[in-house]
């Protein structure tokens, strides 16, 4: 193999690794996860478990073995019923703990010779709550609540925030991105727009066989359809962490960007249109969440009733920072709008 820079991706087995890894082949990649990608692409893997303490001595020696000059941290417990990891200690340990051991890692080894030059960790806009006043900046209060998920983001956010001092001579890019999309995307407001019901119950597989979808339910009133999403394209996500890795060291210790595509966030009436939805309306949202409930407790669909607040929110982040940084290159890396990065998730031939 000819010499490269390389780089260590936390997460790599994940959708957004995946789909990362194709635009890596200038770089020496070293993968970590609890179970290897499915990819042809060259790859160093080694498995790892990110919540169990013992993992901090592994990255440390991986990261001094490998010579990675690069860190790019996606390693994230987002859907509990996919990974299997239901118990919330534990996602907590994955998630936060996790990040912690990451930043260690990079601190040790940049105070013992290393030289770890980027360390690129992708928060959420969760980290803001399901409400906010119109389009937020970076420096907007974090108030996410209720969901795990978005707890578990925002308390990375602080721990990145925090320790980014600890690396030593090492940049540090926080983002901040809106829901995914893609047609190989699953998360809660896609899965929710699409109607699949992927819990893990007899019934759940047979409505999937049948392609019978849930409808899209909604608490009665003018308002809920009138809220406002934002959302991002993974693949753009994948070419903005490819420009990260090329930036200059002159960037400031810590750059914290909103990320989202281009254009105009849309109402929800729009992305159910979008997504040929069925739209259902029950009398108020005590009767939604139990709904939810239920839906979660038989196995039909792989929702948490603690996503109610997402689901029906108003969240949109401000990207002009996004777009000074990026400059000249704003539209061929954000090469998505947001209405057709969310149309693309309905897209059969991706």
């Amino acid at each position: 193999m000819p010499a490269s820079r390389t780089v260590l991706v936390t997460g790599i087995s994940g959708n957004l690794g995946t789909r990362l890894l194709p635009w890596l082949a200038d770089f020496r990649v070293v993968g970590v996860d609890l179970r290897p990608p499915q990819t042809s692409l060259p790859l160093h893997f080694q498995p790892m478990d990110l919540g169990r303490e013992a993992c901090g001595r592994q990255l440390i020696e991986l990261l001094r073995q490998t010579g990675a000059d690069s860190v790019i941290h996606l390693a994230f417990v987002l859907d509990p019923q996919r990974t299997g990891v239901l118990d919330v200690e534990r996602m907590w340990q994955i998630n936060v703990a996790g990040t912690a051991r990451v930043m260690e890692a990079i601190s040790v080894v940049n105070r013992t010779g290393g030289d770890i030059r980027r360390f690129i960790f992708p928060s959420s806009v969760a980290v803001y709550g399901p409400e906010t006043p119109g389009a937020v900046k970076e420096d907007a209060p974090l108030r996410a609540h209720t969901l795990p998920y978005a707890i578990h983001k925002r308390e990375c956010d602080e721990v990145v925030r925090y320790r980014a001092e600890s690396l030593g001579d090492c940049r540090t890019y926080l983002l901040r991105p809106h829901i995914f999309t893609g047609a190989s995307m699953q998360n809660y407001m896609v899965g929710v727009l699409r109607g699949t019901a992927l819990g893990n119950s007899k019934r759940a597989a047979r409505m999937r066989a049948q392609a019978r979808r849930l409808p899209l339910m909604l608490p009665l009133g003018a308002r809920y359809l009138e809220k406002r999403f934002q959302f991002v394209h993974v693949d753009d996500v994948a070419r903005l962490l490819v420009v990260l890795l090329h930036r200059p060291a002159t960037d400031p210790p810590v750059t914290i960007m909103n990320v989202a595509g281009r254009g105009e966030s849309l109402t929800l009436q729009r992305c159910a249109e979008i997504a040929h939805a069925t739209i259902k309306r029950v009398p108020g949202r005590a009767i939604f969440r139990t709904i939810l409930q239920l839906l979660w407790r038989f196995g039909i669909s792989a929702i948490p009733p603690e996503a109610m607040p997402y689901l029906i929110g108003s969240y949109t982040m401000d990207t002009t920072r996004l777009q000074q940084f990026l400059d000249a290159d704003y539209s061929r890396v954000i090469q998505y709008t947001i209405e057709d990065a969310l149309q693309d998730s309905f897209n059969p031939n991706d």
